[in-house]
């Protein structure tokens, strides 16, 4: 008999929807009756909140605002139609149908009116009721961390996040065992805290949407510090790839982040190097401590497809075994 395959949910950071807010009630003329002004539609941010649960509550990804009231002889101002509020995470960018940004939604409570509801009847209106604003918009979600885990598939992101926080990824030695982004908690005696965010693995061409590309790129936009994860004997993703050595995995994620989003570059940076447990891994740790002191020195020596304009600039390199908890600087 053959094992029971566990379906992993599927991770939703971008949700099309189509919002149509309500239309005015008619006016009553003949006793300057004016009608009710159609619902507006709402987003806003709220801690705990995920685009899936906005998918199963509107399986159609159409959401429309209530119409206003007609005003009539008993009652000459039409009641407003009924509003709709969004619950989205917070790190939520919003765009309109042709692609323009037009809002974010960073903070808990951040709040932001999508579509308004049309104008009630009225004498400017001839009293008739206008229709409310409808849009296509799509909610883009970006995930606010604090720290960014960046690497290559099997550099040891998952274990070192399984044992850095709160977060349970799955493990394993090979690659692509992260298939969505992992948020993990460190948490502190004093209450702090520090998010951690793990990408699955890049791959060259990522930048160009090889692999799962700028999909998962896009959550280090938002973090205060990237951790940039290799393998000390380097990595080969198959036998279609070449094989590179751990200063050609590095000198890659260089020019992967540099070809999505060169400001990443800017943001502060460590360097880990992970696997320190395997034989000979010192004098590749003890070489890779020195070069990356000045890593545009080596640039000439790569070829010149993978050689970046900007180099990092690692604030620190920590050697680390994340399998078995040993750390060295």
């Amino acid at each position: 008999m053959g094992g029971i395959r566990r379906k992993i949910p599927k991770f939703i950071d971008s949700l099309r929807l189509y919002l149509k807010a309500g239309a005015g009630g008619m006016g009553y003329p003949k006793y300057g009756g004016v009608g009710g002004a159609g619902g507006d539609i709402y987003i806003v941010a709220k801690e705990g909140s995920t685009l899936k649960e906005i998918k199963n509550k509107f399986p159609e990804k159409r959401i429309a605002a209530g119409n206003g009231s007609n005003a009539h002889q008993r009652c000459i101002v039409g009641l407003k139609g009924r509003d709709v509020t969004i619950q989205a995470p917070l790190g939520i960018v919003l765009y309109d149908q042709v692609g323009n940004k037009v809002g974010e939604l960073n903070q808990e409570g951040d709040r932001y009116r999508v579509v308004a509801g049309g104008l009630g009847g009225c004498p400017d209106t001839g009293f008739s009721g206008l229709k409310g604003e409808s849009q296509l918009m799509t909610l883009d979600l970006k995930l606010i961390a604090d720290v960014g885990l960046v690497g290559f598939p099997n550099a040891g992101k998952s274990t070192l996040i399984s044992k850095l926080s709160n977060a349970k990824p799955k493990i394993a030695s090979y690659p692509f065992t992260t298939v969505q982004p992992q948020l993990g908690i460190i948490k502190y005696s004093d209450d702090r805290s520090i998010s951690i965010a793990d990408l699955p693995g890049l791959i060259e061409g990522a930048h160009i949407n090889v692999g799962m590309g700028h999909k998962f790129l896009k959550h280090i936009e938002r973090t205060k510090l990237l951790l940039v994860v290799v393998d000390v004997g380097g990595f080969r993703l198959s036998t279609k790839y070449s094989s590179r050595s751990c200063l050609e995995t590095i000198i890659l994620l260089n020019k992967e982040l540099e070809l999505y989003k060169q400001e990443l570059l800017n943001y502060p940076a460590i360097l880990v190097v992970n696997k320190m447990d395997q034989n000979g891994s010192q004098s590749v740790y003890e070489e890779i401590c020195e070069t990356v002191k000045n890593l545009e020195g080596v640039f000439p020596e790569v070829p010149e497809t993978i050689r970046p304009a900007q180099p990092f600039e690692f604030q620190r390199v920590v050697g680390i075994s994340a399998k078995n908890g040993d750390a060295k600087e």
